[in-house]
């Protein structure tokens, strides 16, 4: 029993992978891209812009296929597009063509993200589910502090083009894996009679309040790290004039918060249920939010205050993801395949909408970047205090 879990678990950690590695392999690489491509920098940022959007409706899609057609299949199929969209991405001759196959390659990619979610929750119960996705956190962890570093060395020794060669390479492996080790979970008498009727059954998720709240919360949890995101490099390196090469090192730090955040949270859901845990998470966050606030406000501590808050920001994360995609999933086991793919698509598109605020707002500094934040950081608390922490069915 343990080897069966220890082997969904590797394998499903493999293909959660796809995502961050997509999205952070290639940051390295955006200066040359512009050099090469004559294109603005805004051009190339739209990019990852292209990436996230496609991430989100390719969940909104894949979500009611897995509902219909079960797990594996779609999985398969969509780790293909994510392999032929990438090795279109090393051939790319223009800056257009490189955003559109960056969109397909999210599209393809976002089927394992939906998947991910939905044989957990097919597998095990909501405190399982919640000890199982904190190891996927892990991997979504350890990812984007070794996909720079990795895109960084192809870079310097090959060009951009090896970086998805690279992807293209890792994601027909990850279709060897799930093909061999990967058991479907969502067997025939299960699934839904037609797409149009799975997706039928995905409408009405956003007006079921136990849904809604952790989606909520789910969601505007991580536009507060979106904003940490598209904003950092700027605060950092022009404002605080922190030197290029050891911003990896601080964004590093920060991801190695949220993964032992994340992995204590293993723990303290065995004893006392995601859904309480979750609400530790987001008052953890709003403490963040608000001292962020304040130091980016008044100046205070300076850049060692800016940093100390955020790294809670994001440790705080590691409470509230997990937690929140369990007790969301775990009322919706016949249909955890489109619950799974509106919790992957709202925590995208809200991601596009949180990165481009940060440039909406005129100010300097940090301002911008707090202030995104500190908002989701309160809609977050809202939806828990309204939505979340006052449903009484068990989790």
């Amino acid at each position: 029993m343990r080897e069966g879990i220890a082997r969904l678990t590797l394998v499903l950690g493999a293909v959660m992978a796809t995502g961050p590695l997509a999205l952070d392999m290639y940051l390295p690489a955006l200066p040359t891209l512009e050099a090469e491509f004559a294109a603005s920098t805004a051009r190339v940022q739209h990019t990852v812009s292209a990436y996230l959007f496609g991430m989100g409706l390719g969940q909104l899609a894949f979500g009611p296929l897995t509902d219909r057609f079960g797990r594996k299949r779609p999985l398969l199929a969509g780790l293909g597009i994510f392999a032929l969209a990438s090795a279109g991405c090393a051939l790319a001759h223009s800056i257009d063509s490189f955003a559109l196959l960056r969109f397909a390659q999210a599209l393809g990619g976002s089927a394992g993200m939906v998947v991910i979610r939905a044989v957990i929750r097919d597998r095990f119960d909501a405190i399982q589910s919640a000890r199982v996705l904190s190891l996927m956190m892990l991997v979504m962890g350890v990812a984007p502090i070794l996909a720079p570093l990795a895109g960084g060395w192809l870079l310097v020794n090959g060009s951009w083009h090896w970086i998805f060669w690279v992807l293209a390479a890792y994601a027909l492996f990850c279709v060897a894996a799930a093909f061999l080790f990967l058991e479907e979970s969502h067997p025939p008498d299960a699934r839904a009679p037609s797409v149009g009727r799975a997706l039928a059954g995905v409408l009405p998720l956003m007006r079921d309040r136990r849904f809604l709240g952790p989606d909520l919360v789910f969601m505007a949890a991580f536009g507060a790290f979106f904003a940490y995101l598209a904003a950092a490099p700027f605060v950092f390196i022009r404002f605080f004039s922190v030197p290029a090469d050891r911003f990896g090192w601080y964004f590093g730090a920060n991801a190695l918060g949220f993964i032992a955040v994340s992995q204590l949270n293993r723990r303290l859901v065995a004893g006392r249920g995601p859904r309480r845990v979750l609400g530790w998470g987001v008052h953890l966050l709003c403490v963040a939010a608000l001292l962020l606030l304040a130091c980016a406000l008044t100046g205070i501590a300076g850049f060692a205050g800016v940093f100390g808050v955020l790294f809670l920001a994001v440790a705080s994360l590691g409470l509230i993801a997990s937690n929140a995609v369990a007790v969301a999933l775990a009322p919706f086991g016949n249909r955890a395949g489109g619950a799974s793919s509106l919790l992957g698509a709202s925590q995208a598109l809200t991601g596009v909408v949180a990165s481009a605020a940060v440039g909406w707002i005129h100010a300097q500094g940090a301002v911008p970047m707090a202030v995104v934040v500190a908002a989701c950081a309160a809609i977050s608390f809202v939806s828990y205090a309204l939505l979340v922490k006052t449903e009484r069915t068990s989790a």
